[in-house]
């Protein structure tokens, strides 16, 4: 650029040049501080390593080739948790059908391997007596609904939803009936959660579609039984909607239907995937997040007296940014940047962006998504599970999601949308935008399946955290990180006495030398699935935190000071610090 102002161009006694050069010097300084950021530290590697691992597992779903209806399409669930408290981590699975197995009442149940402890899972099904299903398999969630010590099982489906108690002896019983929870609807996901702070788990159950089996429509014969100009599958648009169900623990096995009494009710009957619940607008009581698919998400803000109001739209977190109703599926929400505040991550359908809502303070929400860089997400994507973790254990949570398209035609190809997709990861640059790593980060994010849920665990026990991810009628992925230049990090399990025993709902901060951490305690995370409850916090370079805080449920508050770094450790409501044992 010539900065002679002999040649300068003057408008309204500006002069042009310089009010160009400034504007020149600005954009660079704002695109450099914008620029992602090259990692400090080495990409973590994930490998797939189901082949060794003894996890034997084909997922059904209908017809893998072509599938007539929208259920064929949804589901496959999965979870981590530690059925037989032996500090391991174990997997289920949650199976499909075929609409004659379900007809027929002949629906196969799902597969529950239990951790070995030494990279391997060993298949305890039958032993466990989870062989059979009352319907077609979804989702699960996990909770110790009974406050026993032992972690249960409720199982979402096409048709009566299952409660497992867990005897606490390697087998469940099945407890629907007294329990009350057994919604004969179409169930997607679930969570637990203690919503009145009385010590007792409370559970939310998503409903998608009111669809009658007797007079399904085919692909094709309506409006909205097209895609890309081609005869699909009908729905979630034209199909009538379900209404969701909050469940109030009467603290005695048995549960009430309190939807409409605590003003926790779905009166638009929209079409609910995913559920997460948190204390979004810190006032120490859980608040309920529902993300339903091509219709405005549900903000309901607990009122801290047994009732809640929905304000979702009034905070910025109903519609996209510019206004539009989004095919909501996965949700999760965690602080990404580390300003104290809860923030929202939602995964969407082709066509649109995965979305981050900032938490802006004062219960206002803006999608920052193209600000974090997070819009190259956009487009040919179907996203499904999520979860923001600190994959690289630097101190700043990350971001993966799980993709597969729902339309099988598209198999043959021809289309610049595919089926089978890759998974996404984003790595946080601690700036507030992060970088698309996916291409970089080993085989299990890069294999291409179609795939739903995923559930997260640290299930070898070595500080960073894995997965598994639920492929649509195929068998699963368990995917180990492997960290070549590992951080430091810590992991804390939580034993609830007047809280909840899962301690869900309890807030944990973690402050080193020049980072403040939070996390909340959740099992239910993305769609469909549940993951490990223990609280993971990335620590960088630090081998010592410098003090932790808990916020219980209860209200009851703990401080530890000068924690050794690299250790699972179990916090226990009334006993405090302690190293965790594993078996």
């Amino acid at each position: 650029m010539n900065t002679d102002l002999r040649s300068s161009v003057f408008i309204c006694g500006f002069n042009m040049n310089r009010y160009f050069l400034t504007l020149l010097v600005f954009l660079c300084l704002a695109a450099a501080a914008l620029r992602p950021l090259a990692p400090t530290e080495s990409l973590p590697q994930f490998v797939d390593i189901t082949p060794s691992s003894g996890i034997e597992f084909h997922h059904i779903n209908g017809d893998p080739d072509q599938k007539q209806y929208i259920f064929e399409a949804k589901g496959g669930g999965a979870g981590f948790f530690d059925f037989d408290n032996d500090g391991w981590m174990d997997v289920l699975l949650v199976q499909g059908s075929t609409l004659e197995q379900f007809k027929q009442g002949s629906n196969p149940g799902p597969a529950l391997f239990r951790n070995k402890g030494d990279g391997t899972f060993e298949d305890v099904t039958r032993k466990a007596g989870l062989t059979r299903q009352s319907g077609w398999g979804m989702g699960v969630a996990f909770g110790d609904y009974d406050n026993d010590g032992f972690t249960d099982i409720y199982l979402t489906n096409l048709g009566p939803n299952v409660l497992y108690r867990n005897n606490g002896n390697g087998t469940f019983t099945d407890v629907t009936q007294k329990a009350g929870v057994g919604d004969p609807r179409w169930s997607t996901s679930a969570a637990f959660g203690d919503y009145d702070r009385d010590g007792n788990l409370d559970l939310y159950v998503c409903n998608y579609l009111d669809v009658d089996l007797n007079a399904l429509p085919s692909p094709g014969s309506g409006k909205f039984c097209f895609y890309l100009g081609r005869p699909a599958m009908c729905g979630p648009k034209g199909i009538p909607g379900a209404a969701d169900v909050l469940y109030r623990n009467n603290g005695d096995g048995s549960f009430t239907d309190v939807s409409e009494k605590t003003g926790a009710m779905d009166r638009k009957l929209l079409p609910g995937l995913g559920v997460v619940w948190a204390d979004l607008d810190n006032d120490h009581d859980l608040d309920l997040y529902v993300a339903n698919d091509a219709e405005p998400n549900y903000f309901f803000v607990n009122q801290g007296n047994g009732t809640f109001e929905e304000k979702a739209l009034v905070t910025g977190l109903a519609l996209s940014g510019d206004g539009r109703e989004q095919a909501s599926m996965g949700v999760d929400v965690a602080d990404y940047d580390n300003d104290g505040r809860m923030d929202v991550f939602l995964t969407h359908f082709a066509g649109d962006y995965s979305t981050l809502y900032h938490n802006e303070g004062f219960m206002v929400w803006e999608d920052t998504t193209l600000k974090a860089r997070l819009g190259k997400s956009y487009g040919l994507l179907v996203g499904w599970g999520t979860r923001f973790a600190d994959f690289n254990n630097d101190g700043w949570k990350d971001i993966y999601h799980s993709n597969g398209h729902v339309y099988t035609f598209l198999k043959s190809g021809g289309f610049e949308e595919t089926y089978d997709q890759p998974g996404t990861l984003f790595l946080n640059q601690k700036n507030g935008t992060f970088l698309d790593v996916s291409s970089k980060s080993g085989s299990g994010i890069q294999t291409r399946r179609s795939s739903r849920g995923v559930a997260f665990s640290d299930f070898d026990n070595d500080g960073d955290m894995d997965f598994i991810v639920a492929n649509m009628n195929g068998s699963p992925q368990l995917v180990r990180n492997d960290q070549k230049e590992p951080c430091h990090w810590v992991m804390f399990k939580m034993a609830g006495r007047k809280s909840n025993r899962d301690g869900i709902g309890a807030r944990i901060t973690v402050v080193t030398e020049k980072l403040e951490q939070i996390w909340e305690i959740k099992r239910t995370v993305g769609i469909y699935s549940a993951s490990d409850p223990r609280a993971h916090f990335g620590l960088g370079r630090f081998d010592k935190i410098d003090l932790v805080k808990v916020r219980w449920p209860s209200g009851i508050a703990q401080e530890f000071r000068n924690v050794p770094a690299d250790h699972h450790y179990a916090i226990d409501e009334q006993d405090g610090l302690k190293n965790e044992i594993f078996r």
